[in-house]
């Protein structure tokens, strides 16, 4: 019996999946962590040691209080830089002062900071200059985010670290970065609790604007809780309410959209891990081409490789759970004496 149900599974996964991948790119079309068309030339020209079209398109960030993007420009150029900064270096050569520069220089740092064993001594070192970034625009909640990262790295105590939290929200209250930031600093694997980090992030998911990836934020506590381990067990039900919420948030978008593609790889990745196999299906739809190593590289080397490899998982998962012979709706009933 085990064998005639190992059999059908595989009849059905080998006749199912090539239909499956209707609405998916083909591998060779699937990029990691692809730059939108704003921050792709900046990138070239930085590749080519110019930075003039990164201080171009952060200077506009800035000036438009587009915070969001700015977090995130700032953050792509700044790993870039850490295998290529010439061009970082000769910005702040010609401009020591400019606020921009100075955003990329307090990132990159942190980043370094981090990735070091002396990351302590290293992180509090970087406080001035992260200090010099806030000072460049006090509107800026970014320098904020980055005093968050740096302040979990430098084991600063819930003090502390409360009174950043509140520099940050002062500034932008629905800060996409800022929470990521705030709900890594009370996960179970620093100083708070799965507990903690799921109420912060329902609280805050709660509170956010219609469409604001904010909302997807206990998504980002069930990775948590799914990768850390340890604590105190999470009723699978509060599990899945953190899923479904972020398809909610990640319907919102057009498919193939690569703002929310962080987000919709990270929600895939938990519905695999609890076994939704549909719903991860829909979702990796909707990614399109735009594969992030977040959260791939937690679990793999080779992020992308680990993507694609995830993707033909999940088709044969929801192949081998379709019939063998889809019946038409135009098909009669089926009766006992049909064959």
């Amino acid at each position: 019996m085990a064998l005639l149900r190992a059999f059908i599974r595989t009849a059905r996964m080998a006749k199912n999946t090539s239909r499956l991948a209707a609405g998916l790119p083909a591998d060779e079309e699937v990029l990691l962590d692809a730059p939108d068309e704003r921050l792709g030339p900046a990138l070239v020209a930085a590749g080519r040691g110019e930075y003039a079209p990164a201080a171009k398109l952060l200077t506009t960030t800035r000036e438009a209080a587009e915070w969001e993007n700015r977090d995130r420009y700032a953050t792509r150029l700044a790993t870039f830089a850490r295998s290529r900064d010439e061009w970082l270096q000769e910005w702040q050569a010609a401009s020591p002062h400019d606020p921009d520069a100075l955003l990329v220089k307090a990132e990159l740092a942190v980043s370094r900071g981090w990735e070091s064993p002396a990351r302590v001594e290293l992180l509090r070192e970087v406080g001035p200059l992260i200090a010099a970034a806030a000072e460049g625009d006090p509107r800026d909640p970014v320098p904020w985010r980055i005093a968050l990262d740096q302040a979990r790295g430098t084991n600063a105590g819930h003090t502390e670290f409360g009174q950043l939290w509140g520099e940050a929200v002062r500034r932008s209250p629905h800060h996409y970065g800022c929470h990521v930031a705030a709900l890594r600093y009370l996960s179970a694997a620093w100083y708070g609790s799965h507990r903690e980090c799921f109420d912060f992030a329902e609280r805050a998911a709660h509170d956010a604007l219609p469409g604001s990836l904010v909302q997807a934020l206990p998504v980002r506590a069930a990775f948590a809780y799914l990768t850390e381990g340890g604590g105190a067990v999470v009723p699978r039900e509060r599990l899945d309410a953190a899923a479904d919420l972020a398809i909610a948030v990640s319907a919102t978008y057009t498919d193939g959209d690569a703002w929310p593609a962080e987000v919709r790889n990270l929600l895939t990745y938990v519905l695999v891990r609890l076994e939704r196999w549909a719903d991860a299906l829909e979702q990796l739809r909707a990614i399109g081409p735009y594969a992030t190593s977040f959260p791939w590289d937690r679990v793999s080397d080779d992020p992308l490789g680990q993507f694609l490899e995830l993707r033909d998982g999940v088709r044969l998962e929801v192949a081998a759970g379709m019939p063998l012979h889809p019946r038409s709706e135009r098909d009669g009933p089926v009766h006992s004496g049909d064959h």
